[in-house]
């Protein structure tokens, strides 16, 4: 849009799923101009901040909004990539019996392994009491899943904008007549729908770990951060590596990200000796995985 401010621009670093999506698209099209670094699949952002920031901060958003009680309760969770796995677990882990929708038969099989039930939201919506959107999709949650809903059902997203869930129909039925519309505090709506039964939109259906608490903890955000300054010295020091396109960060980067927060949590890593290395191949201070290593 204007690209007179990438004149003396040698590349950007992106952190989200979401962005990170769109500039891959961007550059299929050939509209990306310069180098970028994609830190959301750096395994110290997507492992660490998605999966283990969401575990907490949803939880955080969830009861600073409204005070529930978690166990006992049916959690769904709409997808089960890092950020939904993180959600699950952190139901799972207050006692609730969490129900996953997925689309990617291999995370459907994870989640089932893990125990979790896998269905449809057209099946797991008149069972829900709780609604927890993480897909970084579109149109998760429509007025036919809300309708069908247990009445005083929370509804929230962690995942993307507000199109996850239908804000927009809640909207219209209540300027139709159809529907009324209640805040009970911020970002706290009740709707109560023309059936009689009201469903609790958390944050307007933007991202409920932000809009109703304060984000990730700020430890997991230092991981997150961390690759960013990396990302942007790399681009600044080795611009060279760096031709248009969306790349990501080398392994070595990665690991020492993750050793640089090591002390703070008391850890004290085994060190591999000479013989070692050599037997498997690999140097003494790392890169210890190649780049397709799946963690």
């Amino acid at each position: 849009k204007y690209p007179e401010l990438l004149t003396d621009c040698r590349g950007i670093s992106e952190e989200t799923t979401t962005g990170v999506h769109r500039l891959y698209q961007m550059h299929e099209r050939g509209d990306l101009k310069v180098p970028a670094i994609n830190v959301n699949d750096s395994v110290t952002k997507s492992k660490f901040d998605n999966l283990y920031g969401c575990r907490e901060s949803l939880a955080d958003g969830i009861k600073r909004a409204t005070d529930v009680m978690m166990a006992g309760k049916v959690v769904v969770i709409a997808g089960y990539g890092d950020v939904g796995k993180g959600c699950a677990h952190s139901m799972r882990s207050y006692g609730a019996r969490v129900i996953v929708t997925e689309i990617d038969p291999i995370i459907a099989l994870q989640a089932a392994m893990e125990g979790f039930e896998v269905t449809t939201m057209e099946e797991a919506a008149p069972q829900g009491n709780i609604f927890v959107t993480t897909t970084g999709c579109r149109d998760i949650i429509l007025g036919q899943h809300l309708t069908a809903m247990p009445n005083d059902a929370i509804v929230c997203n962690i995942g993307h904008f507000d199109l996850e869930i239908d804000v927009a129909w809640l909207e219209k039925q209540v300027a139709s007549g159809k529907a009324s519309k209640e805040n009970i505090k911020e970002l706290v709506d009740r709707y109560t729908l023309e059936s009689g039964r009201s469903i609790i939109l958390l944050a307007e259906g933007r991202l409920v770990n932000l809009g109703c608490a304060t984000g990730h903890p700020s430890f997991v955000m230092s991981t997150s951060f961390t690759n960013q300054v990396l990302a942007q010295m790399a681009l600044w020091n080795e611009a060279d590596k760096y031709p248009i396109g969306v790349h990501v960060l080398p392994k070595s980067l990665d690991e020492e990200v993750a050793r640089l927060h090591l002390p703070k949590l008391g850890v004290k890593l085994t060190k591999l000796t000479q013989a070692q290395a050599d037997y498997l191949g690999i140097p003494i201070d790392g890169p210890y995985k190649p780049e397709f290593y799946r963690y």
